[in-house]
């Protein structure tokens, strides 16, 4: 049985390992030629570049793949709707796997729906505000925040030559961006937060493997507000939080 998985996690890459060891033909599909290089060194087949639900369809009909296994990030909600989308289109099964959630307690935290909103309350508490929220996004924040008074945006993000690009063109100064790959630990993040003098840190609920939970307690020993931004919500039927499952939803799609 062919499997198409939608990867770019570390998560992911376990999974179609294991899925793979299962006895299951598996190609995975990233956004990046970085990540796409992290799995073939792990000994996976992939593919390379994003994909339109039109697009999507056609490769998996047209390779004959029997089930979509989307193990993508929990942010990316246009790939999984373009998933699902495919894999009706293709009358194949859709089985979607995604890391736990996770909940803070914490009161000088402020959880959002949205980018924008939390854009919109970054804006209001002022300060040095550190981004810990990826590139994608980058150009809501700068719209919002560059011009306003008693306020300094730093960014953190992968040290990609086009998200240096982005932070050029979108006017973030050089001496604001944090240009590096994790995963860090809660005390490297305390450092950062120190080095930088935060105030306020924006992220997003990615799950424990994102390494959430290091950035809200670095944040929540120091005292800084935290902007959690919640994830996007998604009809994607069943879920599954542990690979087991995926690999029995698998067995029971070959029969």
């Amino acid at each position: 049985m062919k499997i198409f998985l939608l990867a770019g996690t570390s998560d992911a890459r376990a999974l179609a390992l294991e899925i793979q060891q299962t006895g299951y033909d598996v190609l995975a599909t990233v956004v990046t030629e970085n990540a796409a290089l992290e799995l073939r060194n792990s000994g996976l087949n992939v593919r390379t570049g994003r994909l339109t639900s039109e697009e999507m369809a056609s490769f998996i009909c047209e390779n004959e793949f029997s089930v979509v296994v989307d193990a993508s990030h929990p942010f990316a909600e246009e790939a999984s709707k373009n998933a699902i989308d495919a894999a009706k289109q293709c009358g194949v099964p859709y089985i979607r796997y995604e890391r736990d959630s996770q909940t803070f307690a914490y009161e000088n935290m402020t959880v959002v729906d949205s980018y924008e909103e939390a854009a919109e309350v970054a804006a209001k508490k002022k300060g040095v505000i550190m981004l810990t929220t990826g590139s994608k996004t980058l150009d809501i924040f700068t719209e919002r925040l560059l011009e306003v008074p008693d306020t300094r945006l730093i960014a953190r993000m992968l040290p990609r030559v086009d998200n240096m690009e982005k932070c050029e063109r979108l006017g973030l100064p050089q001496k604001n961006i944090v240009a590096i790959q994790g995963p860090f630990t809660k005390e490297f993040d305390k450092a950062l937060y120190r080095q930088y003098g935060v105030t306020v840190m924006v992220t997003k609920e990615s799950g424990r493997v994102g390494s959430v939970d290091e950035k809200v307690e670095a944040a929540k020993e120091l005292g800084i507000d935290i902007i959690l931004i919640g994830r996007p919500v998604i009809d994607y039927g069943t879920v599954y939080s542990e690979f087991s499952d995926v690999i029995q939803a698998l067995q029971k799609a070959s029969l």
